[in-house]
């Protein structure tokens, strides 16, 4: 897919810029990094604080090309994201953390992952991913090709669904967002696995029960971990993690408390039983 006018005018990424915290806890135990799907960004996860308990602050990544990065150009190879976010992420990992991204966010955190431990870093405690087959497997949903923008948003909306009804109407707004669209759907079609031992982390995977991903598709994540793999299918299609977002993230917490167990000790105490 070659640059519109627009990302040909875009700027560098820029350093520093990677890591939203909308609803800062200065005495949370655990941060949660939690990483969008194509063409979306930080503000995605502006509610998620309103549905965990006070003990996890959401540290919302932001990738170039979107939001308040806008004139930034959208990267369209995986690995040199990761090394930016790599740098930006870094100084948050000073204490407990974990990963959770959907989709293309999924592939995101999960290299962020192995990035950390090729380099002997800190390591997330658990990695959760979501609506994204595991990674030597093909994606069930078949590649949108180089199409006009009207055709274009007609297939994301037959592979995906979830399309905004303003962008399929608005050849305006349809400028400002595809470009950031397609160049995240060229950095996962390019996506090449290499094969590496499993991580010691623990991974759960959630599915939505009318996805194209299959249930082996997400079961295949537990090739990737020495930990038992927990899988998680809520109802909805692709986007249930917009849908189901509340139910999503009491089973977030749920598995969490089994990796992290001081979570759930310290809300005992200030929830004692009878």
């Amino acid at each position: 897919m070659s640059p519109t006018s627009n990302q040909a005018d875009a700027s560098s990424p820029r350093a520093g810029l990677s890591v939203k915290c909308f609803h800062p806890r200065p005495h949370a135990q655990l941060r949660m990094f939690c990483f969008p799907w194509a063409g979306l960004g930080a503000s995605a996860f502006y509610r998620w604080s309103s549905f965990l308990p006070d003990e996890i602050e959401v540290l919302a990544v932001q990738y170039p090309g979107r939001e308040d990065r806008l004139r930034e150009a959208p990267f369209r190879r995986l690995q040199p994201l990761v090394e930016l976010l790599a740098a930006d992420v870094r100084p948050y990992t000073d204490q407990p953390f974990v990963f959770w991204g959907h989709s293309m966010g999924a592939l995101v955190a999960f290299e962020l992952a192995k990035y950390y431990r090729a380099a002997g870093e800190a390591m997330p405690g658990h990695l959760f991913v979501s609506g994204r087959q595991a990674p030597h497997l093909p994606d069930p949903v078949p590649r949108i090709p180089d199409l006009s923008d009207e055709e274009f948003v007609r297939e994301l909306q037959r592979c995906y669904g979830g399309v905004p009804d303003v962008i399929a109407r608005d050849p305006e707004i349809r400028s400002v967002f595809l470009p950031t669209i397609r160049a995240d759907l060229e950095l996962v079609y390019t996506y090449a696995h290499e094969s590496e031992p499993p991580l010691d982390c623990h991974i759960s995977a959630f599915g939505g029960t009318h996805d194209n991903h299959a249930r082996d598709d997400l079961e295949a994540w537990q090739t990737y971990t020495t930990q038992p793999l927990r899988l998680h299918l809520l109802p909805g299609d692709h986007f249930f993690v917009t849908s189901q977002t509340e139910a999503l993230l009491k089973q977030t917490v749920e598995d969490l408390v089994h990796t992290h167990p001081q979570l759930l000790l310290s809300r005992q105490d200030e929830n004692p039983a009878g």
